[in-house]
């Protein structure tokens, strides 16, 4: 078949296909803003799900066929650049008597086609200014759209389900004063401290979960990493990935890791290591947290530690950390506060650490700190002297232990101090907003 016969079902099949049976997220992107909207995220996460969602509503108020949408990552559209037009022509003879000015074209991972930019600029300054995209690699799409697409866009990162939305999701109603309801969300807080929150991930039988995460292990290491960055050295690779992922929570060290891939006689070099640090961040399979400094400068270049994208992916690697259900609740605190403000940090001083500060409006306007429970003495004086001691250093009259089940309020050094659990900190958060 003809490439642009093959574009042609594949457009008229979306057309005369039923809408899209997807779940609401959180995240609604604006539809009529004549700027280029752009989801980016970790692959898996739900990007597609919420394009999904968007053409739902625009098919209540148009025409289905005004909407094109093509996933890229489909084997059919293995197009070059300059094959791309070949979508327009599709479109245009499939509908001759359409208004392309009128049309919404969305496309799915669209940084698979290299130069794909200049084809979304020329839609963009000639044809329509309803254009939404996907990707899976902010490296790629942010200095793209840094050069070709300067000013059209407007960009919002996609993550796994927030504990809300895996609520939701789950159909559990969040009624704090309901023990039923109670007993619900507490079951759901364990499984997803457990098992993650990849929105496919929710509706599988236990013994698959492991399985699938696994395997979207596998597709980030050769497909996002090794393919798209040329990487022959893959044992290297993967040894790196899994103890980055082993890592998450703590500092990094690269020259530790260095020595250890030394002491098992693979070849690398630091640099080589370094890189592989950025292209991780790149695909979003894990993120780093940087210490907080009055500096600039020491901000961006000093100590920093990686959260996981996902807590059940690290569960289903060879580098395990179930057995430690702090670390894992220390890095869903770290995903829901990632989710809803630009700027966090770790507060450190010469004695005393605090997990979370949160930044506001060019000032920290919360202390947060994580623990399972607060029932060992050296524990509770640990994180209580830690979050103290930040409250203290930026003038704040309270603070926050994210605990998994604790409640309690302390006052300490005439600072206020919230044990919440992690369940109810997520609810409260969300209703204040």
């Amino acid at each position: 078949m003809k490439k642009k016969e093959q574009i042609k079902q594949i457009i008229r099949d979306f057309h005369i296909n039923d809408n899209f049976d997807v779940k609401t997220r959180a995240l609604q992107p604006p539809i009529d803003t004549k700027k280029i909207i752009t989801l980016i995220g970790v692959r898996r996460c739900g990007k597609t799900s919420i394009l999904y969602d968007m053409i739902n509503q625009l098919s209540l108020t148009i025409e289905k066929t005004k909407i094109l949408f093509l996933n890229f990552e489909d084997e059919r559209l293995e197009l070059e650049l300059d094959e791309l037009d070949l979508v327009l022509q599709s479109f245009s003879e499939l509908y001759p008597k359409q208004d392309l000015k009128e049309c919404y074209f969305f496309f799915d991972e669209i940084q698979n086609i290299t130069g794909w930019e200049k084809f979304v600029r020329r839609i963009y300054d000639s044809i329509s200014k309803n254009i939404f995209i996907t990707g899976s690699n902010s490296k790629l799409l942010s200095s793209e759209i840094a050069t070709s697409l300067r000013g059209r866009t407007l960009s919002y990162e996609v993550y796994p389900l927030s504990f809300s939305e895996y609520l939701s999701f789950k159909d559990i109603e969040v009624d704090l004063y309901s023990s039923k309801s109670l007993a619900h969300i507490k079951n759901a807080q364990e499984s997803f401290l457990k098992n993650g929150a990849f929105p496919e991930t929710l509706f599988l039988e236990e013994q698959y979960v492991i399985q699938t995460l696994q395997e979207y292990f596998n597709v980030l290491l050769y497909k996002d990493l090794a393919e798209r960055y040329s990487i022959t050295n893959t044992v290297a690779l993967k040894f790196f990935l899994k103890r980055i992922i082993a890592t998450s929570t703590k500092q990094i060290s690269i020259n530790k890791i260095y020595n250890e891939l030394k002491s098992a006689g693979i070849k690398i070099g630091k640099n080589t290591l370094y890189d592989f640090l950025d292209y991780i961040q790149n695909i979003y399979l894990a993120l780093t947290l940087h210490k907080y400094d009055n500096s600039l400068v020491n901000k961006e270049l000093g100590e920093k530690k990686v959260y996981s994208i996902d807590i059940g992916l690290n569960n289903a690697t060879e580098f395990k950390f179930s057995d430690d259900i702090g670390k894992s609740l220390e890095n869903a605190v770290f995903l829901e506060l990632k989710r809803n403000y630009n700027e966090i940090y770790y507060y450190k001083d010469t004695n005393s650490e605090c997990d979370f500060i949160v930044n506001e409006q060019n000032s920290i306007a919360q202390a947060i700190q994580v623990t399972y429970d607060m029932s060992n003495e050296n524990t509770r004086n640990r994180e209580i002297k830690g979050l103290v001691n930040a409250c203290k250093n930026f003038h704040l009259q309270n603070g926050v232990i994210v605990t998994y089940d604790s409640e309690e309020e302390i006052l300490h050094d005439n600072i206020t101090i919230n044990l919440v659990p992690f369940y109810k900190w997520v609810v409260f958060k969300n209703c204040s907003k």
